[in-house]
């Protein structure tokens, strides 16, 4: 298989953008690297699209180095034939490889093994051929030995039947034939195991729905709640359309002794060998695929949230609400740095309300708090009754955010914040990270397992492996986009910048404790174990304030400083004038790119990406996003009635619609068929996280606690 063009044709690129990507992969580049520095070479393909290159590449090599092994094997059995050598080689997937190879691998002692044990394969041949003028009973006497436990006809001829049923089973026509039909006009059934249980699956107790139709979440849905034992699931497939052609396929000749038996081992070979292996394999395939929808959509999801806009310059109060053990305080200031921590009980059962305002109010005059961050978890709602109130009697001092407090449990027990807060509990922990995590989402979400973040359905039921894999991706897509402060930067934060690991990410901080800020990029070659090659990946995603080299500031690449002096000399400028906020219109006196770029010794792209970056130094991609609603007061769910017309923030966004906060606690249901006039396969075509959208009330139930909503408007 020529596996660029395959690249090529699968993601819509060029041979040459493909061949070019498959080289720097293979040179151990990083997917962002390449993504940004080397847009001459790919034709600028996107992260996105390098990333999906990167995952089909290890298949496609997985699929050739199959090949080889099962070529090798059959070769070794001496059953090679040209024609089955051809079929393997041309075969695109693993499956249609594991079809070819079946009747070839060593299996474990079968039926069919038994009776060839017992010499009954060439009476197996013999009704196969379908050329017999006599009884088969008179026919498998020839074959009849006591010793190997052939006592009668009809033992011979069941035995000849099971060789029949399982050259059947290993056909790889046949099973390619089964598994499409199947997928085409099969259904998957779903019945309750207890139909007077009460869960969550209740709409799945007596569901039925095609498998060429089935949605990802559904079948998601399915698998827990079969996992769970609330439901029994089983693929229906068109069993006797099926069967006649698996009986049109054995039965070639009109003979009355052998046509009865070909008609029973076309039906035993499907229900005894082919259709549970079919089930197994659908089931898997179609998980497979939900999971991948699933992983996509967790990964846009959790992109929009890591490139929230920061919220900076800002004193801000984490609130981690409770009830039992008391609401958990941290004041931070504006770089991050916890200035002071308390813990109310304003909420049941203490009820502590005037005491709780004293605390809050004595700390936010203190240290000059203007927003206070709340956790959207148990208590939140009550917590933030408490905090309108307070605004109220302290009017223009403060607003609010709920933030989604999505793994801050997990951060506060981890050995990162015992490192980072020696000193704290994990509530006080949790408390200051839901307050960073609004002054700078990226640089605190990092420190949690993005698994850990949910946004997203089903993330605990899918390939632990896969889902790390890709969630990691986006993050690390995220932090290389935006770029980090080399002398502000956590570990957690530079793990994820291209080419450095976390042992290196480790080392960073270390020699920057050791020997005091960084004044140059270069400086990191001093790093211990920190090698040419990790230089090259990371030196441009790294930034450096007020450092000795102005361009380090921005992200033009080290490699590029000779071409960028040279073209600021040409524009009357030096990387002096860099300090001063950028050179804004500076493109403006460019009149030939394509002749500028050839004079400097650098690419096109490369010229534009640098004369961008010179208007404006490290701008950050998150100041286009749009920014968290602060709020002074609060509605209560039975506040609202249809028709009701709110603004609210995407918090998350799954298959059939998206969930939005509108200030009552209970975030509420768009459906994806209220999104917007325009017919969409998948809600991430309309909104995504984090979006301001203007919603109306379509119903309440307060006793189920769901509000659908309507964009509509």
């Amino acid at each position: 298989m020529d596996v660029i063009a395959r690249l090529s044709e699968e993601l819509n690129i060029r041979k040459h953008q493909a061949e070019a990507a498959v080289k720097l992969l293979d040179e151990g580049n990083t997917v962002p690297f390449i993504a940004r520095y080397r847009k001459e070479a790919t034709g600028a393909l996107n992260d996105e699209t390098l990333r999906n290159l990167s995952e089909r590449l290890v298949y496609l090599r997985n699929l050739e180095e199959k090949k080889e092994q099962v070529l090798s094997s059959i070769e070794e059995q001496g059953k090679l034939t040209g024609e089955l050598k051809r079929q393997i080689l041309s075969a695109e997937t693993l499956v249609a490889v594991e079809d070819l190879y079946r009747p070839y691998r060593p299996k474990r002692r079968t039926r069919a093994t038994i009776a060839r044990e017992k010499g009954l394969e060439p009476l197996a041949n013999l009704i196969l051929l379908q050329m017999t003028e006599q009884s088969l009973e008179k026919e498998a006497e020839a074959f009849l030995d006591e010793e190997k436990g052939v006592r009668s006809a009809e033992d011979a001829i069941a035995g000849a039947m099971d060789i029949l049923a399982e050259m059947v089973s290993d056909e790889a026509d046949y099973r390619k034939y089964i598994r499409s039909l199947t997928m085409r006009s099969g259904k998957i059934v779903s019945t309750a195991k207890d139909p007077e249980a009460e869960s969550v699956y209740e709409m799945y107790y007596d569901f039925e729905d095609s498998l060429e139709k089935l949605a990802g979440y559904r079948i998601l849905a399915l698998n827990r709640g079969e996992a769970e034992k609330f439901l029994t699931v089983k693929v229906e497939a068109p069993s006797e359309q099926i069967l006649q052609y698996l009986e049109k396929k054995l039965i070639v000749r009109k003979n009355p002794h052998t046509a009865p038996v070909l008609k029973a081992v076309a039906e035993d070979a499907y229900k005894r060998l082919i259709a549970p292996a079919i089930e197994r394999e659908i089931r898997s395939s179609l998980t497979e695929k939900a999971e991948d929808g699933a992983i996509r959509v967790f990964g846009k999801n959790l992109e929009q949230l890591l490139m929230q806009p920061p919220i900076a310059g800002r004193v801000v109060l984490g609130w981690d609400p409770a009830f039992r053990t008391g609401c958990k305080l941290a004041v931070v200031d504006a770089t991050g740095k916890v200035l002071d921590t308390a813990v109310i009980y304003p909420t049941a059962p203490q009820n502590k309300v005037r005491e709780a305002k004293a605390v809050l109010k004595k700390m936010i005059q203190k240290y000059g708090v203007s927003l206070i961050s709340v956790g959207n978890g148990t208590a939140s709602r009550e917590s933030e009754m408490v905090i309108v109130d307070l605004l109220k009697e302290i009017p223009g001092q403060a607003q609010y955010v709920i933030v989604n407090e999505a793994g801050a449990s997990v951060y506060s027990a981890s050995k990162l914040a015992t490192e980072e807060f020696p000193e704290f509990d994990v509530g006080q922990r949790s408390a200051a990270s839901i307050a960073r995590r609004l002054q700078d989402p990226l640089a605190e979400l990092v420190k949690i397992d993005p698994k850990s973040i949910g946004v997203g359905q089903y993330q605990h039921d899918m390939n632990q492996k896969k889902l790390g894999a890709a969630l990691g991706g986006v993050v690390e897509d995220c932090v290389n986009r935006v770029g980090v402060d080399l002398n502000t930067a956590s570990a957690s934060l530079m793990e994820y910048v291209s080419g450095i690991s976390k042992t290196l990410a480790k080392n960073i901080v270390a020699y920057r404790e050791e020997n005091g800020r960084f004044r140059t990029r270069a400086q990191l070659k001093k790093v211990a174990k920190l090698g040419p090659k990790a230089y090259e990946q990371c030196a441009g995603f790294m930034r450096i304030q007020d450092g000795e080299e102005p361009l380090d500031a921005t992200s033009v690449h080290p490699e590029s400083y000779g071409a960028a002096k040279a073209l600021l000399a040409r524009l009357g400028f030096s990387p002096q004038d860099l300090r001063h906020g950028g050179l804004p219109g500076i493109s403006k006196k460019i009149t030939d790119h394509r002749k500028l770029a050839e004079e400097l010794g650098i690419g096109e792209m490369t010229l534009q990406d640098i004369v961008k970056e010179l208007e404006k130094p490290a701008r950050d991609p998150r100041d286009e996003m749009p920014r968290p609603i602060l709020r002074t007061d609060v509605l209560e769910m039975k506040d609202l009635e249809p028709g009701m017309i709110l603004k609210g923030t995407v918090r998350n966004v799954i298959d059939f619609g998206a969930f939005v906060d509108i200030g009552v606690h209970q975030d509420g249901l768009v459906h994806i068929s209220q999104i917007c006039d325009r017919y969409i396969k998948h809600p991430l075509e309309a909104v995504s996280v984090g979006d301001i959208v203007e919603v109306k009330v379509m119903s309440v139930d307060l006793q189920k606690k769901r509000i659908q909503l309507t964009m509509k408007i």
